[in-house]
């Protein structure tokens, strides 16, 4: 076996592990969670994850593009708001963005 095999076998594996290890940790939490009665503390936590994630996602964007990234993103809120159809306010976010730069935002 030459080295570039050997090193092959390596990243497999690796890829192997990981994948067992994060089918793992999701397998696991759901297991823990049937295991654990929720308190109304862990319900509201758990009831607010999603809109912390999705501030977690879009304000490191907003901080880095200023302007015309909060432009984008509260046309795409309110487009999402009104039509209900991701795609429709996915298309909106994307050209206000362009517009935005293409105009020198």
């Amino acid at each position: 076996m030459t080295p570039i095999e050997a090193a092959d076998w390596g990243i497999y594996a690796a890829l192997a592990v990981m994948a067992v290890a994060t089918y793992a940790m999701r397998a696991g939490g759901f297991w823990l969670m049937r295991h654990v009665p929720p308190s109304p503390r862990l319900k509201r936590m758990l009831e607010a994850l999603p809109g912390s994630v999705i501030v977690a996602t879009v304000l490191p964007i907003i901080v880095r593009d200023g302007v015309t990234a909060a432009l984008a993103i509260g046309v795409a809120v309110a487009v999402m708001l009104l039509v209900r159809r991701d795609i429709f306010a996915v298309i909106a976010g994307m050209a206000v963005a362009a517009s935005a730069r293409a105009w020198g935002m």
